[in-house]
């Protein structure tokens, strides 16, 4: 899982890493987005403390995309990257000595069977793995990752992920391997609401509470930005799709990004009419089945108390 914790991606952490998870979670690296990339790795390391996983290794990546200078999204995520919760100042777990990029590429090399890699955050860390070593691509089971979409929330056109580092992105959707990505369109669609939290608080244990602050948060500052009435769950999404893809609608399509217009830079550009005829490269997430993903998440945050 490559991250930068991130609201979402604590959620998307605390999804895929429960205890009876049909999901093995080999390692995760950290990549400046959200916040830089020192804070998104307190923030994770944080985050698997407090779910009770010192099992998981987590190696630092990416201080700034390949080519532009580091952006981050405070007015989002607050000054630590995850505001709202009290988290420890100087967390107890401490991450790996080894680079993200190399973590990815062992971990890949060292599986005994296809390896799925989850990026919630820019793809900094994968363009570079692939990079640097190509021949990782034959280990690879997909890359879902959250982000795109055919509209933008941080230009008109462009989302944060692939805006920060559209020249990665295109690295990666240019790789050849199997991609299935969960963009606004859907993930704008599975809101958490006053309803949606009031329903989790009733869950009695730590980290139903702790998911609670942090989709109370997450509310507020999408009420103020975007005057929507509860918080996307976007990073999540791609932990739902590898529990049960039956929940989501997939369209298999051909997706480019734009990476040399100043206008727009970072637009994913999503040919879900077959406009262009080329050769399809990714899963492109259109619809969900909302009400069975608060039941699968409600379902999840229960177990942690068993």
């Amino acid at each position: 899982m490559d991250c930068d914790p991130g609201h979402d991606d604590a959620i998307a952490l605390i999804l895929a890493g429960a205890k009876h998870s049909a999901l093995e979670i080999l390692a995760v690296t950290t990549v400046a987005g959200n916040q830089s990339v020192e804070k998104n790795t307190k923030n994770a390391l944080n985050i698997l403390e407090v779910m009770g996983r010192k099992d998981i290794g987590v190696s630092v990546g990416a201080t700034r995309p390949l080519i532009k200078p580091a952006s981050f999204a405070a007015q989002i995520h607050g000054d630590t990257g995850l505001d709202g919760p009290k988290l420890p100042e100087v967390p107890t777990l401490k991450p790996t000595a080894k680079h993200a990029v190399d973590t990815i590429i062992e971990s890949l090399k060292q599986s005994t069977e296809p390896v799925t890699i989850v990026a919630t955050g820019p793809l900094t860390n994968i363009a570079t793995a692939l990079i640097k070593e190509p021949s990782i691509t034959q280990y690879i089971e997909s890359i879902t990752i959250m982000g795109g979409g055919t509209f933008g929330n941080w230009t008109p056109t462009a989302e944060f992920n692939i805006w920060v580092d559209a020249e990665a992105a295109t690295r990666v959707f240019d790789s050849g391997v199997p991609i299935n990505v969960f963009g606004l369109d859907v993930t704008h669609q599975v809101l958490a609401t006053d309803e949606v939290i009031q329903r989790f608080a009733k869950i009695e244990n730590p980290i139903a509470r702790f998911v609670v602050e942090l989709l109370t948060f997450f509310k507020s500052t999408y009420k103020t930005h975007f005057n929507m009435d509860g918080g996307p769950i976007h990073d999540a999404c791609t932990i739902l799709y590898l529990l049960k893809p039956e929940l989501f609608t997939m369209q298999h399509t051909h997706i480019d990004i734009e990476h040399q217009s100043a206008l727009t830079y970072g637009t994913m550009v999503v040919d879900l009419s077959n406009v262009l005829q080329k050769e399809n490269n990714a899963y492109f997430a259109t619809a969900v089945d909302v009400p069975k993903v608060w039941d699968l998440i409600e379902n999840i945050l229960e177990s942690y108390a068993q």
